[in-house]
């Protein structure tokens, strides 16, 4: 089918654009980017920096981020689907997030047809460090403190892991309101490994006493993965939450490494 029948009718196209970075675009992502009517970019989910966003609308033109209110109630974007092709941008992969299935459900309902279109996740970007992926177990976000609340589930999802001898990938929040309607904050390493600090902290003070001291556990520090600031550190807790970085940042707290994992992981090693 040819683009301009594609695109010729109406529909919602969710557009998976991987990290961030235009280069790492699949052809069917420029297509329907450069075809679609309506563009929008969903933006509370993930953070695009400003460089690889002015590349991107260099590339294909500006379009409007769309932040928490208008994608859990999408009125605007379903009503503009059901008579013309719309493209929403999302980074990452389309489907990491359960906010894009409810989309597709809604679109459904409406018999307003979707087209999905994958892209590079940070569940694969993260086989660069070298540990193998069907070693981790269920992964968590750091939150944000908000206010006097501060959930341990995380850290604890991150003890059930090593119990079973699995990796956790941890995410960190971009949002301290909690409300999705402003211009995302990436977590640093620093608050968020000060997070994890805390969480250990409430628990001993539950009377859940820890058997090790978490700022001494050993874990990767990933900072912007598949753009060109990449970068990937491994060492103790204590001593990542001094490294000063900016952008996105994910941590992977690794259970007892296989030999060859091992040797991947001593390539980011530093002291």
């Amino acid at each position: 089918m040819s683009s301009e029948n594609k695109f010729s009718s109406n529909g919602l196209w969710l557009v998976g654009i991987g990290p961030g970075n235009p280069d790492l675009l699949t052809l069917e992502a420029v297509e329907a980017i450069s075809n679609c009517k309506h563009v929008f970019m969903e933006g509370y989910t993930a953070h695009l920096s400003e460089e690889y966003l002015k590349e991107f609308q260099m590339k294909f033109g500006e379009w409007e981020i769309l932040m928490r209110g208008a994608i859990e109630n999408p009125t605007k974007i379903l009503d503009l689907a059901s008579k013309e092709t719309v493209a929403l941008l999302v980074i990452g992969d389309v489907l990491q997030a359960t906010t894009h299935i409810d989309l597709i459900l809604r679109c459904e309902k409406l018999e307003i047809p979707t087209r999905v279109i994958h892209g590079i996740s940070i569940t694969t970007l993260i086989g660069e460090v070298g540990l193998q992926a069907y070693r981790f177990g269920r992964q968590t976000t750091i939150p944000y403190s908000y206010k006097a609340y501060l959930p341990t589930s995380p850290l604890e999802i991150i003890l059930a892991n090593k119990k079973n001898n699995l990796h956790t990938l941890l995410l960190l929040d971009l949002d301290p309101t909690g409300m999705g309607e402003e211009k995302p904050q990436p977590m640093s390493p620093h608050i968020a490994i000060d997070t994890l600090n805390n969480m250990s902290q409430k628990l001993v003070d539950e009377g859940k006493p820890m058997i090790e001291d978490v700022l001494s556990w050993d874990a990767i520090l990933c900072s912007n993965l598949g753009t060109k600031n990449q970068q990937i550190k491994y060492s103790s807790l204590e001593k990542l939450s001094a490294i000063e970085s900016s952008g996105m940042h994910c941590l992977i707290i690794p259970s007892e490494p296989h030999e060859m994992e091992l040797l991947a992981l001593n390539r980011w090693r530093f002291e």
